[in-house]
This record gives structure tokens, C-alpha cells and sequence, in this order.
């Protein structure tokens, strides 16, 4: 049976100069053949059967080099994130019935005994691998490469399946089919700075095989050891999400610190013009907004560079134009396409999905105009309707973190007895600052149906794994406060 294209480049990428660098971790370089041995034995584990295999992702070598041998076989890795808890993991693996489990041995041990299912444990690279055998069921999903969680932002994460074709077009080009194999290491070196349980750090991590590029692997953001890895290797891209980039804006960083970078892009969540525009005053650096979703795979539509310098003044808080190959429309309730600059769901065609791709409804509200430019209004979904007014969260949200003291905000609904629903805000600050000021600084920026109906200050926003406001714990925060009252009223 052949091996995918994408299976075969992993495999002529770790081979290419076995003992030069591939990975920096924790300031220690980890080199191609040392990821390509960990891969090779998981590889050997895995077996040509092509089965589920899931794997407790850590932003580790041991864990890349586990994602790459999974992928070199053609099997399909399961993504499972060691960080949801024990009896979310429990329920989710029993609902999963994987034959074969991959992970650090303090990860599994919380897993406790799991019937039927074989466990490989993994510390370090240069460690054998520790099997526990079971026997090893038939599950398989044929051309799937990896069934990743989505972000889970608004509720339960689900898993979407992204496959081997469609990963291959996100990371080898569009002409993934010619594409020749690199001859030689490229000189930059990248920093992977998402969560490998989101589909940002799959993609750069595959990016970076793909490309033959070496790179620095970061655990999380965190701003000291991001800007120490910018100033040793002086990378000339680099990715933030907002509340990352948000991070650096609001820091010492000068521009001294970030003279190797030359364009920054942004993505995963929305990031407000004013963000944008303040970054680029600050560092000289144009920030590249893009829209993305896990299941298109990557992106359908984002800023060039080009268009920026040409367009960004007249078209700031865009996201950018279609990605080639890619399509976008704009549909009313009917399904039908309405004309430039009207407001109605979106629908899109990934580039990475072929030719023959139909189109993809999303429960984004947006508009397109007549020169192709993408807005993205708000969610569909998450709309809250107060006393017959629509009131979109994100417009909310954009106004309290224009507030200097505010670092980050989510906003949500509230039932409400007369109302419907009510806007709620739970916000975190970088410098002291009270719900009633807040509340006065909104009133000259939003209408007063739009002003939340309570504000909470807290140390810290809950945040998915790849960085956005976890707006299901939000509500949950709400639901329990209001419980809690009527509770001491009762």
C-alpha cells in the first residue's frame, strides 16, 4: 500500500541532515535525527494496520516526535488534550474505544486502567517507548490524518477530521501533488508558539517538516521566553494570537527587541483595528489578520502584504481577501447570495478541500465587498437579543478592551425575566480599574441597550487552548452567580 505524500515528506525531511538542529526546547537543541528516532519506533508500534491512535499532546519533543511517527505510517492520531481533567478525559476516551493510547507516563497514570487499549509511554526522546499491551482492536479511519478538538469556545470542544489530503494541500501549497521535496535545510528558524491540541500548533508544527525548517518550541506563550526566542534567532514572521499580541503591545518590548521581524499575523479570534494599528505605531511591524477555522483545515481568507500597504487605511478591520483557490459568499435566510456589503451568514470553499469542494455554511455573520474584502460582523449564534435589539458581542467586547486598563473581555447573554437576554461582561485588567468606571467609559462608545448589565473584575479571563475566552465557563460563571442569589433569597 503506498503512503501519502504527506507521510513520505515527514519521512524525507527527518532523514534529510539527521544531525543538524530541528527543535529548540527549553534552550536545548533537539536535532532531525533524534525526532526521527522516537518517530521511527512509534511508527513500528503503530504498525501498518492504520488505526486511531490518540496521544496526550504536550507542547514536548517527545509529543511532536509521537505526532510525526503516527503520520509517517498513515494512521490517524486522535488529538486528546491532558489538560481537561480527569472525568472529562475518562468520558471522552471510553466514548472514543481507541485501541492504542500515547502519552507521558503522569498523564496516562491519570487515565488509570483502561480495558483493551495498548498504552505507550513516552519520556524523552532517546527513552524506549513503555508498552502496555492489550489487545489491539480494529479501529480505523481510512485518509484521515488527524481528528482534532475544535476550540470549544462556546461549548463541549467536538472533534473534526482533517484529512491527509487536506493537511497536505494546508502545508506543501496547493500544487501538493508536484510539490518537489526540499534538497536542503532552510536557514530561518520558526516559533511554535500554539497548543499542539489546536489545529494553530499542528499546522505550524507540519509546516515547519514540511518546509525543512528548524524551529523553537515553546510549552505555552509566555512573554519572556517568546521575546528571548525573537531576539536569539530574529525570525522574520511570526504568529500571535490577540491576547498574545495584546501581551506584547502592553509590554516593555521595544523595538530593538523585535528588529528581525518584519510582518506579524494574527489569528483564531478577532483582533479590534485600534489593537492592530497601536502594535504597528509602537514596533513598525504590519500586523496580517486572517479567518481560519479547524474545519477548513487552516485559512480561507487573509491580509497580503501587498494589500495591506495598498489597502489597509480604507479597509482596517478587515480580514483580509479570499486565499487562492478559495471561496466566499455572503447568504441571506433563503440560502440564497446576496449582493456586496449586505450582512447574512457566510459560506466558504477551502482551497484546501479540491476543486470539487462544496460550499461550507458557517454561523458567521459577515459582509463582503466590491473589492472582495471580508468583515466579519459577529456569530450568528451568539447574537443576544435584548428587549427586540440585537446586540452583537463582539462590538461589546471591542469596546471594553479599548479601555487602557483592560487586557482582555468576554461578553455573553443573561436571561432575563422581562427582557429575553440581557449583555454580561466578565473582564481582566492589567491596572486597577472598578466596574463603574467601565460602565462610564461604554457610555460614550455604545448605545445604552448595548451596556452591560453587570461587569465582574477577575485575576484571570478562562481561556481555551488556543487563546480565546472560553465563553462556556463565562456563562457558567453567570448562571452559578445568579443561582447563588436566588439560593440566598430563597
Amino acid at each position: 500500500m503506498s503512503r501519502h505524500r504527506l507521510s513520505q515528506r515527514i519521512d524525507h525531511v527527518l532523514r534529510l541532515q539527521p544531525e543538524s538542529p530541528a527543535l529548540e526546547y527549553d534552550r536545548r537543541w533537539v536535532s532531525w535525527g533524534e525526532l526521527d528516532q522516537l518517530a521511527t519506533r512509534i511508527a513500528r508500534l503503530v504498525g501498518d494496520s492504520r488505526p486511531e491512535v490518540g496521544i496526550l499532546l504536550r507542547n514536548r519533543p517527545a509529543q511532536v516526535a509521537s505526532l510525526l511517527g503516527v503520520l509517517r505510517c498513515g494512521a490517524t492520531v486522535v488529538v486528546i488534550n491532558p489538560a481537561r481533567g480527569d472525568e472529562r478525559l475518562k468520558a471522552d476516551l471510553s466514548e472514543l474505544a481507541l485501541p492504542l493510547i500515547i502519552g507521558e507516563a503522569d498523564d496516562l497514570a491519570m487515565l488509570g486502567q483502561i480495558p483493551d487499549v495498548t498504552t505507550v509511554s513516552i519520556d524523552g526522546l532517546a527513552a524506549e517507548p513503555k508498552v502496555r499491551a492489550a489487545r489491539l482492536s480494529h479501529s480505523e479511519r481510512p485518509g484521515v490524518a488527524v481528528r482534532m478538538l475544535t476550540s470549544g469556545t462556546t461549548g463541549p470542544p467536538k472533534r473534526v477530521d482533517l484529512s491527509y489530503d487536506m493537511l497536505a494541500h494546508s502545508v506543501m501549497g496547493p500544487e501538493a501533488n508536484k510539490a518537489s521535496a526540499p534538497t536542503e535545510l532552510r536557514r530561518g528558524v520558526a516559533i511554535v508558539n500554539s497548543p499542539l491540541v489546536h489545529i494553530g500548533g499542528v499546522f505550524r508544527i507540519l509546516q515547519c517538516v514540511a518546509e525543512a525548517r528548524p524551529f523553537v518550541l515553546l510549552e505555552r506563550f509566555e512573554l519572556d521566553s517568546w521575546a528571548a526566542a525573537v531576539r536569539t534567532h530574529r525570525p522574520r514572521a511570526v504568529s500571535l494570537v490577540p491576547t498574545a499580541l495584546r501581551m506584547v503591545l502592553h509590554s516593555e518590548l521595544s523595538r530593538d527587541d523585535l528588529a528581525g521581524i518584519r510582518v506579524v499575523t494574527s489569528g483564531t479570534a478577532p483582533l479590534s483595528p485600534e489593537d492592530s494599528d497601536a502594535f504597528t505605531e509602537k514596533y513598525g511591524i504590519p500586523v496580517l489578520t486572517s479567518y481560519a477555522a479547524t474545519e477548513f483545515g487552516g485559512g480561507v481568507a487573509g491580509w497580503t502584504l501587498p494589500d495591506y500597504r495598498e489597502h489597509w487605511h480604507a479597509k482596517r478591520g478587515s480580514v483580509g481577501r479570499a486565499n487562492p483557490g478559495a471561496g466566499l459568499r455572503v447568504v441571506g435566510d433563503d440560502g440564497n447570495p446576496l449582493e456586496a456589503n449586505r450582512i447574512g451568514l457566510l459560506e466558504v470553499k477551502p482551497a484546501q478541500l479540491g476543486p470539487s469542494a462544496g460550499w461550507m455554511r458557517t454561523t458567521d455573520m459577515a459582509r463582503i465587498d466590491a473589492d472582495g474584502f471580508l468583515w466579519i460582523v459577529g456569530r450568528a449564534d451568539q447574537a443576544i437579543i435584548r428587549g427586540g435589539f440585537k446586540i452583537m458581542p463582539d462590538d461589546v467586547r471591542n469596546a471594553l478592551e479599548s479601555h487602557p486598563a483592560v487586557a482582555g473581555a468576554a461578553v455573553v447573554g443573561r436571561r432575563d425575566d422581562r427582557l429575553g437576554e440581557t449583555p454580561v461582561a466578565m473582564v481582566e485588567v492589567r491596572e486597577p480599574t472598578d466596574p463603574p468606571a467601565l460602565i462610564d467609559y461604554l457610555r460614550t462608545r455604545l448605545a445604552r441597550y448595548e451596556i452591560p448589565t453587570e461587569i465582574v473584575i477577575v485575576p484571570e479571563l478562562p481561556r481555551t487552548p488556543s487563546g480565546k475566552p472560553d465563553l462556556s465557563a463565562v456563562r457558567g460563571y453567570f448562571s452559578d452567580s445568579v443561582a447563588a442569589v436566588q439560593g440566598d433569597h430563597a
